[in-house]
């Protein structure tokens, strides 16, 4: 039977994560969403979906001393960095960079300490970048910062405020995994093969780029722009809602209730309104827009996703839009690199077939 683009085609059986959209529920390793982001860190996280379990203190301890470890390019990927074209985007930047990592110790099956490798390396690679476009000079690991905050800290060179840290960890937690979408797909296709890590990956970031999966929520920053500009937050979106306007960040194509990330990241964000302008602001657009929705479109069930309140932290933090898609790239390499492990366990490759639609002629 054709089913276009697999859409509801089971092809894997999975343990990382569950992504059931008519509940409204995100699990990662029988853990729902919101307990883990109320409780536990980026890296404690990290642990749990490549190991199957929450460390201990010793073990989570360890692993941040692994993610330290590893933040360092090597002389070859630097002098690529480089020498790579202006123009290049941020995503191509990320695939080359990474792709030029392989070499012969990347072998299959994949490893953890390779997972481990490729999540620590890939906000430096986004920042180093993002520095050398800008004429200044790279700013170094901080050994004493966690992951989240030690990526900030490198495209800034200041500490990063702590609402700050935490409104992003939280945002890269939610992100780094979310069931089989097209780039986790790809690095699984990838890995039947039996290719190594890094061939999985660079096939994951080549499909994460492309603006049906990747796209960042650029648009929401415009309709906060615009109500911020406006002043008057009910009058910007009835006008929008009346004219048959879509409110950007409102809606999932997968859940058709709220949105467990964005309930998630909304709970974390609470405990720091009033810390700033753009979260508060947020807060605010949300809670009208559900209002007016039910009112003007009734039983359309329509509620903020997590790319709505990814946009407000965005903002808050003052972060470029060519990086927004980048930084979820750098939270979602840790499902990525649990995934491909995963795939490793009992391998079989991905074979699908297709339906001829072409013409037969019938005189050769």
């Amino acid at each position: 039977m054709l089913q276009r683009g697999l859409k509801g085609v089971i092809a894997a059986e999975t343990a990382i994560a569950n992504v059931d959209g008519e509940k409204g529920k995100l699990i990662y390793r029988g853990y729902e969403i919101s307990e883990i982001t109320s409780k536990y860190n980026f890296e404690e996280t990290a642990y749990l979906l490549w190991y199957g379990k929450l460390p201990t203190a010793e073990q989570a301890s360890k692993l941040k001393e692994q993610l330290i470890h590893n933040r360092k390019l090597s002389d070859y990927q630097m002098e690529v960095l480089k020498l790579l074209p202006k123009d290049m985007n941020m995503m191509s930047v990320l695939r080359t960079i990474i792709s030029a990592e392989g070499n012969q110790s990347y072998q299959w099956p994949p490893t953890i300490d390779e997972a481990i490798r490729l999540t620590s390396i890939t906000p430096l690679i986004i920042a180093f970048r993002k520095r050398l476009m800008e004429n200044l000079d790279i700013v170094q690991p901080n050994k004493h910062l966690n992951h989240v905050a030690n990526y900030l800290y490198m495209l800034t060179g200041k500490k990063p405020a702590e609402a700050h840290v935490n409104a992003l960890e939280t945002y890269m937690i939610l992100t780094m995994e979310h069931g089989m979408n097209a780039s986790t797909f790809a690095a699984r296709v990838t890995a039947s093969t039996e290719s190594e890590i890094i061939s999985a990956i660079t096939s994951a970031i080549g499909t994460m780029k492309g603006p049906l999966h990747g796209g960042a929520p650029a648009e929401v920053i415009h309709l906060l722009d615009e109500i911020k500009a406006d002043g008057n937050t009910q009058r910007v979106l009835k006008e929008k809602i009346t004219r048959g306007e879509k409110l950007m960040g409102f809606g999932h194509r997968i859940y058709k209730t709220v949105d467990p990330r964005s309930v998630a990241l909304k709970e974390k964000l609470i405990a720091f309104a009033g810390s700033d302008e753009w979260l508060d602001l947020s807060i605010e657009v949300e809670e009208i827009g559900i209002q007016l929705l039910e009112e003007l479109k009734p039983g359309r069930s329509l509620y903020t996703n997590v790319e709505f309140y990814a946009a407000a932290i965005m903002k808050a933090i003052e972060m470029d839009k060519q990086l927004f898609t980048p930084t979820f790239t750098a939270s979602r390499m840790v499902g990525w690199t649990a995934h491909v492990l995963e795939q490793a366990e009992n391998n079989v490759i991905f074979r699908p077939q297709s339906a001829y639609i072409g013409q037969y002629n019938m005189n050769i």
